[in-house]
């Protein structure tokens, strides 16, 4: 089958998709997306972490054919989405969330790469994970600067509950994870002091 969608602003077309293709298959081998992580492949630790139209889903769990006429964002072009979410009216004029026709507006600016990430700007969860030192290996990185970033979109000032339990689908093997929630406290107080 041939599947319609768009990544990271731009639409895509993806051919031959057999039925039981997963959404990350066809991002990373078809699209040339390597971000999202093929890990468990269970939907267990978070790796393959997009968001499907707004929402953080496990790519490994969505079948291809379940993304027709629909919009993800990987971390390749997370920091274009979060750019557009800031211009037009994100958490920090206190209008969370990114509706599906703002989604299907969204498009990618010449001379920035939402392919690869490259020649951007990063969104403020990625350099506050840079600047807590939250990343190491990084091979869970991606999902959870995913993760992260939706919870910042719908909640400005979260508690360590609220940070735990977003990231609680993530798992990473190389940190106590404490790093991690500092980095999610760092944006949030970044995004604070930029209201």
């Amino acid at each position: 089958m041939r599947v319609n969608f768009t990544v990271n602003g731009r639409p895509q077309e993806a051919d031959d998709v057999w039925e039981g293709e997963s959404l990350l298959y066809v991002l990373r081998e078809r699209l040339g997306l390597p971000g999202s992580k093929n890990a468990c492949e269970q939907g267990e630790c978070g790796s393959c972490t997009v968001r499907l139209d707004g929402v953080p889903v496990c790519s490994c769990l969505v079948a291809a054919g379940q993304v027709e006429g629909r919009e993800v964002v990987t971390v390749e072009g997370l920091a274009e989405y979060a750019k557009e979410r800031k211009e037009h009216g994100g958490c920090a004029t206190g209008s969370c969330g990114t509706s599906l026709d703002a989604a299907k507006r969204w498009q990618a600016r010449p001379g920035q790469d939402s392919q690869t990430g490259e020649g951007v700007e990063l969104s403020p969860i990625q350099q506050a994970f840079i600047d807590a030192g939250a990343v190491q290996c990084g091979f869970c990185t991606p999902g959870l600067l995913i993760a992260a970033d939706e919870l910042l979109e719908r909640q400005a000032d979260p508690s360590d509950q609220d940070i735990r339990e977003a990231l609680s689908g993530n798992l990473c093997r190389c940190t106590g994870y404490e790093k991690i929630l500092d980095a999610v406290r760092l944006a949030a107080a970044r995004q604070g002091e930029a209201v």
